[in-house]
């Protein structure tokens, strides 16, 4: 299955494209929707409603992953935030495709095992899931946020990246879309402790 994942801005939109089968994600595209130059604040909302439309005729992704406003900024900006998300999602379901919404601090949690992680953090995490070796940093990284998105839809249902990358995030493993606890996974893995 095809996932897009969307950054949601009215400055720069973060868009990305993975393909999700059995245990394996794999990477397509990532880029962004510069929006800088536009005044306009309803010109800014159709050009989100024309790109998201646009990548999913060609792509033909079966959900849509995007990260919901963060409530730290101010009224204004998430005013104009919500606006840009929900206009991607009004453009995704007009499409029949339906919508996940993930906080950003699931997203960073899903993929570096912390919720603070910073965005260069992040895009290190994402390079080593998708074996992206050699790949340079996103010019803009609201792309690889967007990655993140997608990323962390798959990680939700059933796509086992620790195993992959020999990386327990914070103690939880991702077994088949559910997480365990601290207590689930030390008896899972018993013969990993140390006694005195």
């Amino acid at each position: 299955m095809t996932i897009l994942g969307i950054d949601p801005g009215t400055l720069l939109m973060g868009y990305a494209v993975v393909s999700r089968n059995n245990s394996k994600i794999s990477f397509i595209r990532m880029d962004v929707l510069n929006m800088r130059r536009v005044k306009e604040p309803t010109e800014k909302l159709k050009l989100i409603h024309q790109k998201i439309i646009s990548l999913i005729e060609k792509y033909n992704p079966g959900e849509l992953s995007i990260e919901s406003p963060f409530y730290g900024k101010n009224p204004q900006s998430l005013i104009k935030l919500g606006r840009a998300q929900g206009v991607a999602i009004a453009a995704a379901l007009s499409m029949n495709v339906p919508v996940y919404e993930y906080a950003p601090l699931k997203i960073k949690q899903s993929i570096t095992g912390h919720g603070r992680a910073t965005k260069e953090q992040m895009w290190a995490m994402l390079v080593r899931i998708l074996n992206l070796d050699g790949a340079a940093a996103p010019h803009y990284l609201d792309a690889s946020d967007a990655l993140g998105a997608a990323v962390c839809h798959c990680l939700q249902f059933g796509v086992n990246v620790a195993a992959r990358t020999n990386h327990v995030t914070a103690g939880v493993t991702h077994t088949g879309g559910k997480k365990t606890s601290w207590q689930q996974f030390i008896i899972a893995n018993s013969n990993r402790i140390i006694k005195k």
